[in-house]
């Protein structure tokens, strides 16, 4: 009899061997032959390798299948993970429960610029993002597209003009009020609220220690804190951990504002609190870099996010067309084509009446701003021209608006075409 090795993995049988076994007691393979040397029966033992055994890391990429018999009384210690690793992870890739809006900032990474301007009051410029003033004509806000943070071809610039002298009575910011409806699962004001993680690229022609605030709808609510630029006209990322609070009032899930996230600018002294703790009112930290106090500094911002969780995961990028349904419902601009069609009601100058329909449904009914090239225009089958629109009525999905002719005119019950509108707008808000 003789087992001949024909390569390292194969055998070759001779003399009617009736069994070969190969390996030792541990992990053994068991081959049985008839008198014909075919192989009847083959087994494999058991392996068993304990929890013990393993060191390193496991590659998931390398695992095939794990059946819930295999393993037995794994258990891992907490201490082998950063608390919060593995939470954070699942939300950095999109998996289960923490798929779909991780960052409750919508329009972070600055694309999104319907009304197309800079602003330099109170108002908005880039969308949802809030500009406060006391007086006008203090700063520039406007998007920015060069040299920018990988990543991020847009953000938002900030620009003073002016050495502004701030007295104790005044406050300027640039920031977001978030919905309810996106902020009541932290339960803010509940014994269960979270932690949330603010994390933003910043960058400044000033250094220094910068401020920042969170705040309820009522602003009677505040966490103000700070981060430092530490280098002139270079982008940083910064993170800020904030506990949630478990005191005060905040709005749950409505359409109101559920939460401000505030970038400050210039606070007097009355709008002043020590960093990193909830305070009562509305406050910004104390000491913070005035940037309106030099004329010409520069604030950038993009990449802004804020999520559950103690720690910041990668920016969650959305589809362009998402991002931008998120911003409409807050603020559309409608741009009319070369035939819209007015209904007249009666023959009168003001019974004539226009319709649109929203692309997206509303936070709540808009108020409508007409462009000015609207105004002085024809429609065909009416005499005279148009001298005035007015909102009449609307829904969070409807417009209706008063055309009003500067003479009598029209058949009862009909419809119009009107093309010169062409290429005019109507800006629609119901921004909170």
């Amino acid at each position: 009899m003789a087992l001949t090795r024909v390569s390292p993995a194969l055998f070759q049988v001779s003399n009617n061997i009736t069994s070969v076994t190969v390996g030792g007691s541990a992990n053994t393979i068991s081959l049985t032959f008839d008198s014909n040397g075919v192989i009847t029966s083959a087994t494999n033992n058991a392996v068993s390798v304990a929890n013990t055994a393993i060191t390193g890391n496991i590659i998931s990429s390398q695992i095939a299948s794990v059946s819930g018999s295999v393993i037995t009384a794994n258990t891992v210690a907490n201490s082998a993970f950063q608390t919060g690793s593995v939470e954070n992870y699942m939300r950095a890739q999109g998996v289960g429960a923490f798929s779909g809006m991780r960052n409750r900032i919508i329009n972070g990474a600055m694309l999104i610029n319907q009304r197309g301007a800079s602003d330099t009051s109170a108002g908005y410029a880039l969308d949802r993002w809030y500009a406060y003033t006391i007086a006008g004509s203090k700063m520039t806000i406007q998007q920015a597209s060069a040299s920018n943070p990988a990543g991020f071809p847009q953000a938002m610039l900030v620009t003073s003009s002016t050495a502004l002298s701030v007295a104790s009575n005044t406050y300027y910011y640039v920031g977001q009020y978030i919905e309810g409806f996106n902020t009541s699962d932290l339960a803010f004001g509940t014994a269960s609220a979270k932690t949330v993680t603010l994390s933003f690229w910043v960058r400044s022609s000033l250094t220094g220690t910068f401020g920042g605030s969170i705040q309820n709808s009522a602003e009677n609510r505040s966490y103000p804190f700070t981060y430092t630029i530490v280098a002139a006209d270079t982008w940083e990322q910064k993170f800020v951990t904030i506990p949630g609070d478990t005191s005060g009032t905040w709005v749950g899930a409505t359409n109101g504002i559920g939460m401000r996230v505030g970038f400050g600018l210039a606070h007097g002294s009355d709008y002043q609190a020590t960093a990193n703790a909830w305070t009562t009112g509305y406050k910004f930290p104390t000491g913070a870099v005035n940037l309106l106090a030099t004329n010409g500094a520069t604030l950038y911002l993009t990449g802004v996010q804020l999520e559950a969780g103690s720690t910041a995961t990668p920016f969650e990028y959305r589809h362009y067309t998402t991002e931008l349904a998120l911003c409409q419902r807050y603020y559309q601009l409608f741009t009319c084509s070369a035939v819209e069609w007015i209904y007249n009601e009666a023959n009168g100058a003001t019974n004539k009446f226009w319709q649109l329909y929203m692309g997206v449904p509303m936070r709540s009914a808009p108020t409508a701003t007409y462009s000015s090239g609207m105004t002085g225009g024809a429609v065909v089958g009416f005499s005279g021209t148009i001298s005035s629109l007015a909102l009449v009525s609307a829904s969070v999905n409807r417009l209706a608006t008063r055309v009003t002719m500067s003479t009598n005119t029209g058949t009862s019950n009909l419809m119009y075409h009107c093309d010169s509108f062409d290429g005019d707008t109507v800006g629609l808000s119901s921004e909170l």
